[in-house]
């Protein structure tokens, strides 16, 4: 099993929102959201695209590393019409996962109505790994024993064949004032990366702008930022051992500084999994490989991130609606 790569209905409770392990996510999905636009740029527009280009020294999506704890390249693009009412995106990881695929590549879509100071968002996203190999097991037959005792086989094929696999959300984010703002979120995919298990993801987040002048010469541009979320998944097919994976928590906390349209984001990333969990969790080749039975991609991480975003409409190139 991927963690949201790894070995790894629709709003179970319209708030159940939000790991991986968590992407889209961040991720996967939730790093992939634009920026916040700059006030000349908010001129109600009919269509829109925004776009940019990311170096991580990790992929971290929901607390897993998708990257092998190697640095990742990442871009996206996204059409949005209407005020950014409907959106259409997609966006680009580079990764190291067990099935080691070329990369990750999530296809988004969804809408984001908006009532004076709240923000919804309802939608997709496809995540979709080109070019995976299946991790067959040539190695043991030997139990594998988890910290309460469960015990079970290692089954014939350690991964699915495709680890493709849809996600349905539910967001929201509240603009208190100008410097704060808190949000939530449920996710939920009910064939977790192909291995049959459902997963569902419930997370709450919150940024302070700090206003310029808050720090005896603090320049504007800085934030800080967390998110505390939970992931719960079931068990997996019986042709993959049928073990149940490990739910977990998942935190971050992070700064940020921002100077026109390029960030630099200094983040710490942790989870309550232990090193057998995450491997149960994840198949790290290095834990079946060794035989160790552990994995270090669910750890605490400090990760660098230098991202540079943009519209088309603050370019110039689509005119504001009159």
């Amino acid at each position: 099993m991927t963690s949201r790569s790894t070995l790894s209905h629709f709003l179970a409770a319209a708030l159940l929102a939000g790991t991986t392990l968590l992407g889209s996510a961040a991720q996967a999905a939730d790093l992939a959201a634009p920026k916040e636009l700059p006030p000349e740029a908010k001129a109600p527009v009919l269509i829109d695209f925004a776009f940019g280009a990311r170096i991580a020294t990790d992929y971290n999506f929901r607390g897993i590393s998708q990257s092998n704890h190697d640095p990742s390249p990442q871009a996206y693009g996204e059409l949005q019409l209407f005020d950014n009412l409907l959106y259409f995106g997609v966006n680009y990881y580079r990764t190291d996962l067990p099935t080691k695929p070329q990369a990750e590549i999530d296809l988004t879509g969804g809408v984001r109505p908006k009532f004076g100071p709240l923000t919804f968002d309802l939608g997709y996203t496809y995540y979709y790994y080109p070019d995976e190999r299946r991790l067959v097991n040539y190695f043991t037959t030997v139990p594998y024993a988890l910290p309460d005792g469960t015990v079970f086989l290692a089954p014939p094929f350690f991964t699915p064949r495709n680890t493709d696999f849809l996600e349905l959300a539910a967001k929201v984010s509240w603009a208190i004032n100008d410097a704060w703002t808190v949000g939530s979120g449920v996710f939920y995919a009910w064939d977790w990366l192909g291995t049959g298990a459902p997963g569902t993801y419930v997370n709450g987040t919150a940024k302070w702008t700090i206003p310029e002048n808050t720090f005896a010469g603090l320049p504007s541009g800085f934030a800080i930022s967390g998110e505390l979320g939970h992931y719960s998944l079931g068990r997996v097919n019986p042709w993959l051992g049928g073990a149940d994976l490990k739910d977990y928590l998942y935190w971050n906390a992070g700064i940020s500084y921002t100077y026109k349209n390029v960030t630099l984001d200094l983040r710490y990333h942790d989870t309550d999994l232990n090193k057998t969990e995450c491997f149960l969790n994840t198949t790290d080749p290095r834990g079946l490989f060794t035989g160790s039975g552990q994995s270090n991609w669910c750890g605490t991480r400090f990760i660098a991130t230098l991202s540079a975003d943009f519209t088309a409409s603050a370019l110039g190139v689509f005119a504001p609606a009159r």
